[in-house]
């Protein structure tokens, strides 16, 4: 099988929250999908290593923020980044707000919440999947849904490229000196040539 065919699905990207206790918890997915509209049902499958995992499987609730192409950059590092087991991911953040049922979702980069409720679940291995009621939700902006094919293209930073450098290459045994300029009165250390013998090369 070419597993390259996967990456041909196209999906959105959501930060799911939780509250257990006085503790409030979010993290980055890509597995929320409606599965049923009357009742109106949504599946979401959450690795169980993932700190909101276990708060989902204790309360029975979460909510669903579903990020816009307005998203930025560190919204992913704020709650995709890093771990609720050692940070308090809501910290110094002020862009969210409670919805009915005493969760936050955020309100900034989203399109649209959701809160649901737990009504069943299936154990897939490293991941649960929980099926769950929507109780409640509402269209924060007309702002597109963020694909998992926009992140990678137009929010995730693209690696820098590597610097150029200049080399000057021996033309007779290959020898590369490397630098802006090459001395007028340069000897290749190999073959004995002069500088006449070099081209200059970038890479």
């Amino acid at each position: 099988m070419d597993n390259a065919c996967m990456r041909a699905l196209s999906y959105g990207l959501f930060v799911v929250c939780a509250r257990e206790g006085d503790k409030d918890n979010g993290c980055i997915t890509n597995t929320v999908g409606q599965v049923t509209t009357s009742p109106n049902q949504i599946t979401l499958a959450i690795n169980k290593e993932n700190y909101t995992h276990g708060m989902i499987e204790r309360t029975g609730l979460f909510s669903v923020s579903i990020l816009s192409e307005r998203a930025d950059f560190s919204l992913f590092q704020r709650f995709g980044f890093q771990s609720g087991r050692t940070v308090d991911k809501f910290s110094d953040f002020s862009h969210m707000k409670r919805a009915q049922n005493g969760l936050f979702y955020v309100t900034e980069g989203t399109n649209a919440y959701l809160c649901a409720k737990v009504t069943g679940s299936v154990d897939l291995g490293t991941h649960t999947l929980f099926i769950a009621e929507v109780t409640e939700g509402e269209v924060l902006s007309k702002d597109p849904s963020a694909t998992y094919a926009y992140y990678h293209a137009h929010i995730k930073p693209q690696p820098k490229a590597a610097p150029q450098k200049t080399v000057w290459r021996c033309t007779i045994c290959g020898y590369e000196y490397e630098g802006e300029e090459l001395p007028k009165d340069f000897i290749c250390p190999i073959c004995k040539h002069g500088a006449e013998d070099f081209e200059k090369i970038t890479k």
